[in-house]
C-alpha cells in the first residue's frame, strides 16, 4: 500500500480533495491489487476523521501511470457529480509540463487531429450502470478530435520544455499528439520510434517527462474557481541544461 506519510495534498474542502500522483503509481485501484493513490487518499481520510468502515471517495478522471501531477477527487457524490459535469462540459481547465526530444520549429502551437483510441476514463463514469459502462466501452473505439494548445518554454536544443493545455481529455492524448508532432515525450517508449528511444537518455523506466502542474475548477458549492498548482520536477533539471 502507498504510504500516507508520503501523500501530498494540495487542497482540501467538503466535497473535493487534490492530491499529487508520484509517477509510477496508478490513480485508481484495479484487479491487479497494486498500490494507487486512491487507495491511500482513502486511507487518508480514515485516519484524519476517525471514520469506520469504507471512506465514500469518487474519482472523477486519472493520470496515467508513468505521469505525475495533480488528481482530483471527490469526497461526496455532490462533489463528485459536480467535478465529472465540469470535466464532461470541459469547463476545468488543465495544464501539463513535458520535456520533448528535439526544439519545435515555432515557439508555439496547437495541434487538431483525429486519435481512434480514447478511454471511457477520460470521460464522466460514475454511478454508471452495466448497460452505461458497456455503451461507455463501445463508444471508446470510435475516431474523435483530439485537440490541444503547447507553448515553448525553453530549449537547450536536444531538448524542450512545453507548456501544454489540452483542449480534450482523450486516451494517451498529449503523448500520442506530441509523438506525431515528431517531438515524443522524454522516457515514452509506448509512442516513440525507436531511434528516438534511443536518444533520449531517459534512466527511469517508472515514468515519463509529463507532468499535470496546474488545474482550475468550480468551487461545489461556492461561487468561486480554484487554482492549484505545483512546481515542475526535480529531476528534470538535468535534461533543462
Amino acid at each position: 500500500m502507498y504510504k500516507i506519510k508520503n501523500l501530498k495534498v494540495l487542497y482540501e474542502d467538503n466535497h473535493v480533495i487534490a492530491v499529487v500522483k508520484p509517477a509510477g503509481i496508478l490513480t485508481q485501484l484495479d484487479q491487479s491489487g497494486e498500490e494507487s493513490l486512491e487507495e491511500a487518499v482513502r486511507d487518508y481520510l480514515k485516519i484524519k476523521y476517525d471514520k469506520p468502515g469504507n471512506v465514500f471517495l469518487g474519482p472523477v478522471h486519472r493520470l496515467d501511470r508513468p505521469v505525475q501531477g495533480i488528481v482530483l477527487f471527490g469526497k461526496t457524490s455532490k462533489g463528485t457529480a459536480r467535478l465529472s459535469d465540469q470535466f464532461r462540459e470541459h469547463r476545468i481547465q488543465k495544464t501539463y509540463h513535458a520535456i520533448v526530444l528535439g526544439k519545435p520549429k515555432d515557439n508555439e502551437g496547437q495541434i487538431k487531429e483525429q486519435i481512434s483510441k480514447i478511454s471511457f476514463f477520460a470521460e464522466s463514469f460514475v454511478n454508471k450502470s452495466d448497460r452505461e459502462l458497456l455503451q461507455a466501452i463501445r463508444q471508446a473505439t470510435k475516431t474523435r478530435t483530439a485537440e490541444l494548445s503547447w507553448f515553448l518554454v525553453g530549449s537547450n536544443g536536444k531538448c524542450s520544455l512545453l507548456r501544454i493545455v489540452p483542449r480534450t481529455g482523450r486516451f494517451h492524448q498529449i503523448r500520442v499528439q506530441m509523438a506525431n508532432m515528431g517531438h515524443p515525450v522524454l522516457g515514452d517508449r509506448k509512442y516513440a520510434q525507436g531511434n528516438d528511444v534511443r536518444r533520449m537518455g531517459w534512466g527511469d523506466g517508472a515514468s515519463i517527462a509529463l507532468a499535470a502542474t496546474g488545474i482550475r475548477f468550480k468551487a461545489i458549492t461556492a461561487d468561486k474557481w480554484i487554482d492549484l498548482a505545483i512546481p515542475l520536477p526535480e529531476e528534470w533539471s538535468k535534461y533543462l541544461h
